[in-house]
Formats: structure tokens, C-alpha cells, sequence
């Protein structure tokens, strides 16, 4: 056997490794890939922080959110239970966490074209003993 041929025989064994997990890298130029980086982390810290703030207002009947969306319902003449309102706001705020988490992990999926496999990935073996 050859070092070429065990070389090859890793890289077959990676890829199907690969394609077992699910895991599709797509590769992208530089510019399109810090923009793709920079706007999915901004989506998905704002998505966390805001579907917190949506479940706070759920569980707390001070907050400011609830304030304001009971007043606008009050405003139109339209009256809503506390125990419905609470169960709305709860679940629009795990949607918009559980949102923020989607884009996060599709955006980890591109890798600009100069960057290397992450070390799980590669078909080399550990040198470590």
C-alpha cells in the first residue's frame, strides 16, 4: 500500500463521514461570506434578545411590552384574558428565539474558499502518539 493510496482511502472515508452527518459546507467568495457571517450572528442576537423580552412579558404582568400590547387591544375595544395573552406571547417568544437559532447554524454552514476544513472533517489522522 502506498502513501497515496492510504491518503485516498481517508479522503473517501471523510466524505462519506460527511455526507452520513448531513453536513454541507458551501464555499463561498471572502466578501460574500463576512457578510453572510457578520448578518447572521446580528439576526440571531437580536432574535434571542427580543424572544426573551417577548417571554418576559409573558411571565411578568409589569412589563412594558404587555403594557403596551394590552393598551392597544383596550384602544381598538377588543378585551383579552390574561391566560391567553401570556400563552401567545410565550410561544411567539421561543418562535423568534428558535428563528434565531435556524439562521445562526444555516450561516455556519458557508466557508470562504482560502479557508481550511475544521479538524473534524479532515481524513488526516492525529500525529499525537
Amino acid at each position: 500500500m502506498t502513501d497515496s493510496d492510504a491518503t485516498t482511502g481517508t479522503s473517501d472515508a471523510g466524505e462519506s463521514g460527511r455526507r452520513r452527518r448531513g453536513r454541507r459546507d458551501i464555499v463561498v467568495p471572502m466578501r460574500l461570506y463576512k457578510t453572510i457571517t457578520v448578518f447572521s450572528t446580528l439576526i440571531a442576537v437580536v432574535s434571542v434578545v427580543l424572544g426573551f423580552v417577548f417571554l418576559d412579558a409573558a411571565t411578568l404582568q409589569v412589563s412594558a411590552l404587555r403594557a403596551l400590547i394590552t393598551g392597544a387591544f383596550a384602544f381598538v375595544g377588543v378585551g383579552v384574558a390574561d391566560g391567553l395573552l401570556s400563552t401567545v406571547l410565550a410561544i411567539l417568544g421561543l418562535s423568534i428565539i428558535a428563528f434565531g437559532a435556524v439562521v445562526y447554524t444555516l450561516g455556519t454552514r458557508f466557508r470562504a474558499q482560502g479557508m481550511g476544513k475544521s479538524q473534524e472533517d479532515s481524513g488526516e489522522g492525529s500525529n499525537n502518539g
